[in-house]
């Protein structure tokens, strides 16, 4: 039986095309209405498709609901009434998402809007929380955890209501549900074009990464310290200078600091610097890191490597906000935000005497863990591609092109150095390389898998352009001519399939009128094999997508494109 998943019933909904066009309301029982006073949600997209599955999904859970393709529409709707929960997509024909959404903030403060797009990267994510957001909803996205959300927010809207009508005590303080940036009343910035490298260097489209960039546009406006987890090589200092760019000291300096790059007996002068004179060779007065990063952010990578010493300095630091030079005896003031990161286990640590427990808890106030390259496979063809293009532009040639073969080797590797080290890959591919695409043969030699590896288990296809991660490692290849001539017959064509797809294509292309045959054999070829891949495991798309080598949003996209049950 096969599985049926939110993301399943969204696609089937999806390739029906079935909307509404325009503005209009839709009751639970199936009938539509005009104008309501209050009450309902709102879906605003120019796609049709997603304004009528989302409509029904919601209709379903209760809800009555209304839809509009365009933003003036909206406007003018909140002219004259306003809705429970506003859904809005980023990208429509005129005025953005974004831009709604300041409107919205200008006239009702305290209406949650729920921004969704399907070009989500850092710096759309940061403006939507900046805007006033309650959520962001990359696309494709769960049909039911869709509904659950607008489900949280209106009732996060009826208690507040409920809230409000009780009484207060009096004062004076910032409405709830104010614009965050008076400043950018209707500046929005310019919705992205897709995925596209932040100011910070963050680059991906996983769910994976799409839970970091939300973490950084709720962070966005906070002092609170952070604590980054997860591998080396995953860009912990990179998101922590997304997390300092788009917060509030993003105008004040950012020091990066390794403390296991820095001797034991040079920390302390590092950190909090010293007096003229405080130690032989002190001849001038030294502003440490603290006062360089004074009303900014200072970065303190390998925390776990601190020495235990110096963890009781900062501890005091982090709960008394002042700190003296070393050598000297006037307190000096500290309005710094603390960003710590950490590929060790802290608890683990602190379990062992190694790490102040007080200054692990000063520090966890809120933990981002960064996911492992292997967790976010689908980002590594984009990745690829920035960081050849950037290492083709640091040498002044031509960037590389990865070949079907390389990139499938590219997407299995279990990359134990993770982002890092496919950046230095890439580095490698432009300088060794002379081919301008780039061949399996051409992979740096510890990507490769042993001969008798590649025995055991060759590659099943050489159509899949992106594999997904594997237990064994890299995908084997053949290495000799005989293995590669054994290899094809047996992978390519097991029960003589493409001799039947010769025959069609001879027959096809007998009539002189033939055109454009590619098309509908590659559609049919698809099909087939997607459909096969869905028996194979029982509806489950993330599994088939594993097995077809393909990222579970190009299946998702494939599957309605080709309109497969």
């Amino acid at each position: 039986m096969r599985e049926s998943t939110g993301m399943d019933r969204f696609q089937d909904f999806a390739a029906a095309g079935i909307a509404g066009q325009g503005a209009q309301t839709v009751r639970p029982d199936g009938g539509t209405t005009g104008m309501m006073a209050g009450g309902e949600i709102w879906v605003v997209d120019d796609d049709h498709s997603i304004r009528w599955v989302l409509e029904r999904a919601l209709v379903r859970a209760g809800f009555e609901v209304r839809t509009f393709a365009q933003v003036d529409e909206v406007l003018a709707a909140l002219a004259v009434s306003e809705p429970a929960v506003l859904v809005s997509d980023i990208r429509m024909p005129g005025a953005s998402g974004i831009e709604l959404l300041y409107q919205v903030r200008q006239r009702r403060p305290t209406l949650p809007v729920i921004i969704m797009t399907a070009y989500s990267d850092l710096d759309s994510a940061v403006s939507a929380f900046q805007a006033g957001a309650f959520e962001y909803l990359p696309k494709p996205f769960d049909l039911m955890q869709a509904v659950a959300l607008v489900q949280r927010a209106a009732q996060g809207r009826a208690e507040a209501a409920r809230g409000a009508a009780s009484p207060r005590p009096s004062g004076r303080g910032v409405r709830a549900g104010a614009n965050p940036d008076p400043e950018r009343e209707g500046k929005a910035p310019a919705a992205p074009s897709g995925a596209r490298m932040s100011d910070a260097g963050l680059l991906g489209q996983a769910p994976a990464m799409q839970a970091v960039y939300r973490a950084i546009g709720r962070l966005a406006r906070s002092d609170a310290t952070v604590l980054l987890t997860g591998q080396s090589g995953t860009g912990k200092e990179r998101v922590a200078r997304a997390l300092h760019q788009h917060s509030v000291r993003a105008e004040r300096p950012f020091v990066a600091l390794n403390m296991a790059a820095i001797p034991r007996d040079l920390m302390e002068s590092e950190l909090f610097g010293h007096e003229r004179g405080a130690f032989t060779g002190a001849q001038t007065l030294r502003r440490g890191r603290f006062e360089q990063a004074e009303g900014g952010t200072l970065f303190l990578d390998e925390i776990g490597d601190m020495p235990a010493e110096m963890q009781t300095r900062l501890l005091r630091v982090l709960s008394e906000g002042h700190f003296y030079r070393v050598g000297g005896n006037q307190p000096v003031q500290s309005r710094v935000r603390v960003i710590a990161a950490t590929h060790q286990d802290l608890e683990a640590r602190v379990a062992q005497g190694l790490f102040r427990d007080d200054l692990f808890h000063r520090l966890n106030v809120i933990r981002l863990r960064l996911p492992p390259l292997a967790e976010r496979v689908e980002d590594i063809p984009l990745l690829a591609e920035h960081f050849l293009a950037e290492s083709a532009a640091s040498l002044g040639v031509e960037p590389k092109q990865l070949g079907v073969d390389a990139l499938r080797v590219l997407c299995a590797f279990g990359w134990p150095g993770n982002v890092r080290q496919l950046e230095n890959v890439c580095q490698w591919l432009t300088v060794m390389t002379a081919a301008h695409v780039v061949t399996m043969a051409d992979l740096p030699p510890e990507m490769l898998p042993s001969r008798g590896a590649a025995a055991a288990t060759r590659p099943v296809t050489e159509a899949a352009s992106v594999a997904a991660p594997q237990a064994s490692g890299t995908p084997p290849v053949p290495t000799d001519a005989a293995d590669k001539e054994e290899g094809h017959r047996q992978s390519a064509d097991p029960e003589g399939w493409c001799e039947v797809l010769a025959k069609l294509a001879r027959q096809q292309l007998e009539d002189p009128q033939a055109r454009d045959l590619l098309t509908p054999l590659q559609a049919s070829f698809e099909r087939t094999l997607i459909e096969a891949a869905l028996e194979a495991t029982g509806g489950h798309r993330g599994e088939a997508a594993r097995r077809l080598g393909l990222g579970r949003n190009t299946l998702a996209r494939k599957i309605r494109d080709l309109g497969i049950d």
